[in-house]
């Protein structure tokens, strides 16, 4: 069994409280996947009428429960659904018996449950290439849903941890035509971070009521915006999974018209977003990368991803060294058009470089002072034009070797 992690010294004070979503209930037991003495599967139990959206990683060594997630999402049926999540072993490159192994979990659960087996979802989170002992989950789907209970979203944020060191939960509420609606979600994640569809495993629940088409254009949409624009260490994982579902029992809709609930919306897939790099392995540092003036959005991206996946760059943070010269040299190696004699560079609000110089005012011991800090802001203006983007990233210490050496022992 892996050591325990001293809690990150980014993380929040305390998991928030989150709202009931009337039509949801959670179960957690220890099955012992792989951990002892602590719960490793949860049970979410939603209410007929729920639909599901989600968005799931374009690893070409996609997990088999991403790929039945994925074959399932696309369908409706008005009984209801059902998602079972395990930490400790991903059930990925685990071939034919992978596949196995989630048809087994996925018929027992709708069995118990009373529902299609095409509604229900599950994921698996934890070491690749181990057969999943997928006996010792079905074993106990009769006690979960035993256990089943609208208040147990926390034991289930903490069910679904892997290397995490606190469990992430985030919500809010929203007005909508005089009625309150509310958005709650719990996700996992702290390494293996370079989404390229959403996030390590992020559930997110509503009482709104949405067409399954609504949801997900919004689900895909803020993706983009918010879990696609974190890194922590580069890495595509093989089981990233987000799954949203809207039970409907506020009694509210919302369509492509709801700008309030998107944003709403949006802001809590940014905090869950936020907490996986605040939980970035071995992470002391929380950092914004800000770019402005490139030639488009998505030039600015792939300049500010760049930066955010540097070695150098995030070694030197962690070091709280304020070496400008590898941001300089992020940029030029991004691939995407930028002119050195253009380029301009803030840590925080300090500017260093000036249109492609360093700034004659500039002193060296106020960045260094400002790199001390744990929550920094790098700023580049490219002056190409008016594209721009953020994303957000961590150091990398040497925490991160630790942890990841001892990962499988």
């Amino acid at each position: 069994m892996a050591k325990a992690l001293p809690v990150s010294p980014l993380a929040p004070a305390r998991f928030p409280e989150l709202p009931v979503i009337d039509g949801v209930r959670f179960a957690t037991v220890e099955a012992g996947v792989r951990y002892a003495g602590r719960t490793d599967v949860m049970l979410a139990h939603l209410a007929p009428g729920s639909t599901v959206a989600g968005v799931f990683t374009r690893s070409s060594t996609r997990s088999a429960p991403v790929l039945d997630c994925q074959a399932k999402i696309g369908q409706h049926d008005d009984a209801g659904a059902a998602i079972l999540v395990n930490s400790g072993n991903a059930n990925a490159f685990t071939g034919k018996r992978g596949v196995e192994a989630v048809t087994a979990v996925t018929t027992e659960v709708a069995r118990v449950l009373g529902l299609p087996e095409s509604r229900v979802f599950t994921s698996s989170t934890g070491v690749i290439g181990e057969v999943l002992p997928h006996d010792r989950i079905t074993a106990k789907i009769g006690e979960l849903s035993q256990k089943l209970d609208a208040g147990g979203i926390e034991a289930a944020a903490r069910a679904i941890m892997t290397t995490d060191t606190f469990p992430k939960g985030a919500q809010t509420e929203v007005e909508i035509d005089g009625k309150t609606v509310r958005i709650a979600g719990i996700a996992k994640g702290s390494g293996m971070i370079a989404p390229d569809m959403a996030t390590m495993l992020v559930y997110i629940f509503t009482d709104a009521a949405a067409d399954r088409e609504v949801l997900q254009s919004m689900v895909s949409a803020l993706n983009d915006q918010t879990f696609n624009c974190i890194t922590v260490d580069s890495d595509t994982s093989t089981s990233d999974s987000l799954l949203m579902a809207a039970t409907g029992t506020s009694g509210v809709r919302i369509d492509e018209t709801s700008v309030g609930f998107m944003e709403a919306l949006r802001r809590v897939m940014l905090d869950l977003a936020h907490q996986v790099v605040r939980d970035g392995e071995g992470a002391t540092k929380f950092v914004e990368i800000a770019v402005t003036g490139a030639s488009s959005d998505a030039d600015a991206r792939t300049h500010a991803m760049a930066i955010a996946n540097s070695p150098l760059v995030k070694t030197a943070i962690a070091g709280e060294d304020a070496n400008w010269g590898r941001i300089v040299m992020a940029v030029g190696k991004s691939g995407a058009p930028a002119d050195r004699d253009t380029l301009s560079i803030w840590f925080g609000d300090i500017l260093v470089a000036n249109k492609g110089w360093v700034n004659p005012d500039y002193r060296e011991e106020d960045a260094a002072a400002y790199m001390k800090g744990q929550e920094l802001c790098i700023a580049v203006d490219l002056g190409l034009g008016g594209g721009k983007a953020h994303v957000w990233t961590c150091d990398l210490t040497h925490g991160y070797i630790d942890i990841n050496a001892d990962y499988r022992s």
